[in-house]
């Protein structure tokens, strides 16, 4: 056992110093494997950019209530007398001015993205007195809060850098009137960052809503009053609502979002690992030719096959692992907090948000570069092993 362990750090060594006279086609491969892992950690990023933002976009103890078979806000309506008996409902915190839940509206208004100048959907919510309390990591960084009762914005900071017309200072045409943009606010890297905010009762007005609302959004008195504030509500003759808490409701707009990304880049990362897999065998066939030799010369003093086959594989292996820590690296640098605005599929409104590069998707970056590595190196490992000694010995 001793002596196999030998052979094949022996034979290891021998290919591994062979390395500069094939550089060529080993970075060949290095590189092909670098833009596999960087493309697919790259897209996946994206993805996980938006699974971080909705994460943050409401506690445990966030609830919201829609009108019964509703999806989205877009879809839903509640009434003004609803939204009382939804704020009186058993298992709300409650503060010194009353419940904690915000009545809301979600008006959809076109703006054109910064960066292409293509019109884009950006959501305008109107709120009432409780919304800043109701999402606690909300904050105004620069100017102040709007002013209830007039025509006022604030604006979150992802939608002031995706989308023109949104500078602190500037105005907005809302409901056909010039509304002044007071302040910029974040929302701990939330969904509310790409949306425009205002009083409720004013935008009401201005779009002719009278006493009518989309959403209630609302904090729990702890998450375990969920089940007694659902159960109030739904089973209230007057009403017809569906309650769910504000971070599966999230999650649930970004579904279709995160799979379009998720399938979209596995398939890119498919098809060039594909080309990188071709790649790979190209180097490891190059490299079993260019030291035939040298490998029939070691099996002829007594050599074992299993050393030369593991030498082929690991010299791969590591090719492929240099390959994934670059490619891993550049998508780092390129991509990690890069931030960009796209679509809610449920909504179809803009959402801003930024790239996420974790660690966990270098891991996998790294793993499927090994997969390429391994697959790329077995075949030639087995040419290598079934070499005839003679053949190899007399090909110059």
């Amino acid at each position: 056992m001793v002596n196999w362990i030998l052979q094949v750090v022996n034979v290891t060594r021998f290919s591994l110093q062979s390395l500069p006279a094939r550089a060529g086609s080993a970075l060949t491969s290095v590189f092909g494997i670098a833009g596999v892992v960087a493309v697919l950690v790259g897209v996946l990023s994206i993805a996980e950019g938006v699974r971080a933002m909705v994460a943050s976009s409401a506690g445990d103890d966030n609830v919201i209530v829609l009108r019964g078979g509703s999806d989205s806000e877009m879809m839903s309506g509640l009434g003004g007398d609803d939204v009382e008996i939804i704020a009186d409902a058993p298992g709300l915190a409650r503060s010194e001015v009353g419940p904690v839940a915000s009545s809301e509206l979600f008006v959809i208004i076109n703006l054109p993205k910064r960066s292409t100048g293509t019109d884009a959907n950006v959501p305008l919510r109107g709120v009432t007195r409780a919304a800043f309390e109701t999402r606690g990591r909300l904050e105004i960084v620069e100017g102040r809060p709007f002013t209830w009762g007039l025509n006022e914005l604030v604006v979150g900071v992802g939608a002031a850098r995706e989308f023109s017309g949104l500078d602190l200072g500037g105005s907005l045409e809302v409901g056909g009137e010039l509304w002044p943009i007071v302040g910029l606010f974040t929302a701990g890297g939330g969904i509310a960052e790409g949306e425009i905010w205002a009083d409720a009762a004013v935008v009401q007005g201005a779009y002719r809503r009278g006493n009518s609302y989309q959403s209630v959004y609302a904090r729990l008195a702890s998450p375990a009053s969920f089940n007694q504030f659902k159960d109030a509500l739904t089973t209230d003759p007057r009403l017809n609502v569906k309650v769910q808490r504000a971070s599966d409701f999230y999650a649930a707009q970004s579904t279709a979002l995160r799979g379009i990304v998720v399938g979209l880049g596995s398939l890119i990362a498919a098809l060039m690992g594909l080309g990188a897999l071709f790649g790979a065998l190209n180097t490891m066939y190059t490299a079993v030719s260019a030291r035939s030799r040298e490998i029939a010369t070691l099996r002829a003093l007594g050599f074992h096959s299993g050393p030369v086959v593991l030498s082929v594989l690991f010299e791969a292996l590591l090719l492929a692992a240099v390959g994934g820590l670059v490619g891993g690296s550049l998508a780092w640098l390129a991509f990690d907090g890069f931030q960009a605005a796209t679509i809610n599929f449920q909504s179809f409104s803009q959402i801003a948000f930024s790239f996420k590069v974790t660690a966990g998707l270098l891991v996998s970056g790294i793993v499927y570069a090994l997969l390429i590595g391994l697959i790329g190196g077995l075949f030639p490992a087995i040419r290598a092993a079934r070499l005839p000694v003679a053949t190899a010995l007399r090909e110059s």
